[in-house]
């Protein structure tokens, strides 16, 4: 079973149709099959719902597509979670210590920082994001990590099951 982390703008594409959605769409429709574990921080729910609210006070989404998406995220997040095919890194206090020198080394915002450290913290194979930036800066630290976005053809490759 590949073990696999999500940052929040990998997450939200599951929710909201955009470059990167088919890649995260299989991630979520194989750990529903049993042949991938999701991993995320507890960060991320916070982040998830900030980005589908500004979606929606931007007009980019209507009401109904943003009560749409946070139910879809609400019920496949307890699905998976009863299926154990999805674990939540809490924010420990390490997590977040580690999480300093990255910030301080790369210029990288703190949630950033935290998604690296909780990749490494639970031993994933594969981390996704739609962060260039960020995927190039969790590869200094030995991570496999890729870009939904630009490399949605190689990733495609990569989760097939």
């Amino acid at each position: 079973m590949k073990r696999v982390y999500l940052d929040s703008s990998a997450i939200v594409k599951r929710y909201i149709k955009e470059r990167g959605t088919e890649v995260v769409d299989l991630v979520f429709d194989n750990a529903e099959l049993g042949n991938v574990k999701i991993f995320f921080s507890i960060w991320n729910i916070g982040e998830v719902l900030g980005v589908l609210d500004r979606y929606r006070r931007r007009n980019l989404i209507s009401s109904k597509e943003f009560e749409s998406a946070l139910s879809k995220f609400a019920s496949e997040f307890l699905k998976l979670v009863k299926l154990h095919q999805l674990d939540l890194i809490p924010l420990y206090s390490d997590i977040i210590a580690d999480s300093l020198d990255i910030i301080l080394r790369y210029h990288i915002y703190e949630a950033d920082a935290i998604q690296i450290v909780s990749s490494k913290y639970c031993n994933s194979e594969v981390f996704l994001t739609a962060d260039r930036q960020l995927a190039e800066i969790s590869k200094d630290f030995g991570i496999n990590a890729f870009d939904v976005e630009s490399e949605e053809n190689r990733l495609q490759q990569l989760l097939k099951f």
